[in-house]
């Protein structure tokens, strides 16, 4: 297959691209903006391939997308290019309604005048595919709020309504919705998929798990929202990898299918997890855990997230390798081999290193 993956020097785009290029026999354009998310960097292994190529587009440049679908021909795009950031959303939110909804609404209208223009034998074969997260779903009763402790907790499903509570959910859920009607109205055919929180290697340090590993070795403060209490279902990103390929590769237009790793975590759990680690990797005189601060909490924070991803398990034979605790520990060990990528990252000079050297990873290969 010819794939193309938009947002490919992202977090999770990165990790799909090198499952892709170390898996299969795939080829792969990566089409990305290069925002402070994206890092070249994170696909250094695997940049020399002659499967895999590399194009700076904006996905709301409508005549830079056309020029690179039909001059690529994937029988694939996987659509992953957001603005993710909750805390970035509450602060600036244009740049989300920018980019999740305007840019994808363009990708549909250029993907589907490609669509249109293939040939009738490739026409059946193309997908559409378009990640997105459980946030769209809102929030779901927490154990603290459950009166009855026999009472089963609610898991997100499928068929779970749509309550997004932050200007970052509240985007992805327009997104997806623009897919879902693409899909009915002119028959483009879409597939969509809602992930939990993913964490592991190349994670931006902006979010919680990268953040409280860099701040315990620097000595800083780890900060917690409120009480800490908040609870996400946390899946490994390389776990989330595999299972984006097999949804694009054997999943049925027009489904949605739910991946969550089947770790319910509080974030005080998470981080104290992540300090137990670091006192036996990297021992110091006083405990790390002694660096946890609470901080006021975030506007309008979601209490608790789960996924039933059953559906996967059942229709397409997925499930995680990694359970929250070797996946947690891969994390750890992987920031303590990797601090000068952290570093660059932190300090910028990932963006003035890598932009010098895109265009000796060419479209045209």
């Amino acid at each position: 297959m010819k794939i193309l993956v938009t947002g490919g020097a992202g977090f999770i785009g990165s990790a799909l691209i090198r499952h892709i290029i170390n898996n299969t026999k795939d080829s792969v354009l990566n089409v990305d903006k290069l925002t402070y998310a994206g890092n070249l960097e994170s696909l250094k292994s695997i940049e020399q391939s002659e499967r895999y190529s590399f194009a700076k587009v904006d996905i709301c440049d409508a005549q830079a997308l056309e020029e690179v679908l039909f001059k690529f021909k994937p029988d694939a795009v996987m659509h992953l290019a957001a603005e993710s950031h909750v805390d970035r959303s509450i602060t600036g939110p244009s740049d989300f309604i920018q980019t999740n909804i305007l840019g994808t609404y363009t990708l549909l209208e250029v993907a589907r005048e490609y669509w249109n223009d293939l040939e009738a034998n490739k026409k059946s074969a193309f997908r559409f595919h378009h990640i997105s997260t459980d946030e769209v779903y809102g929030d779901l009763p927490h154990p603290n709020e459950v009166k009855d402790y026999k009472q089963e907790l609610p898991l997100f499903t499928e068929q779970t309504p749509y309550a997004p509570s932050s200007p970052y959910s509240a985007s992805k859920a327009s997104s997806d919705h623009l897919v879902r009607a693409w899909q009915r109205t002119y028959g483009l055919p879409t597939i969509l998929t809602n992930c939990s929180n993913n964490y592991g290697p190349y994670h931006f340090p902006e979010k919680l798990i990268p953040l409280v590993i860099l701040n315990a070795l620097d000595g800083k403060d780890l900060p917690i929202y409120g009480r800490g209490d908040q609870i996400r279902d946390w899946l490994y990103v390389e776990d989330h990898a595999r299972a984006l390929y097999k949804v694009v590769t054997e999943g049925e237009v027009g489904e949605t299918y739910n991946i969550g790793g089947h770790n319910e975590k509080q974030n005080i759990e998470v981080v104290q997890a992540i300090c137990s680690i670091l006192d036996e990797l990297v021992p110091k005189v006083t405990k790390y855990a002694e660096q946890i601060k609470f901080v006021n909490d975030r506007p309008g924070h979601d209490r608790r997230y789960a996924i039933d991803s059953s559906k996967m398990n059942k229709d397409l034979n997925w499930t995680p390798i990694e359970t929250f605790e070797t996946g947690l520990r891969k994390t750890v060990q992987w920031y303590l081999d990797n601090v000068h990528w952290s570093q660059n990252v932190q300090d910028g000079t990932y963006q003035r290193e890598r932009l010098g050297e895109i265009n000796k990873v060419t479209q045209g290969k």
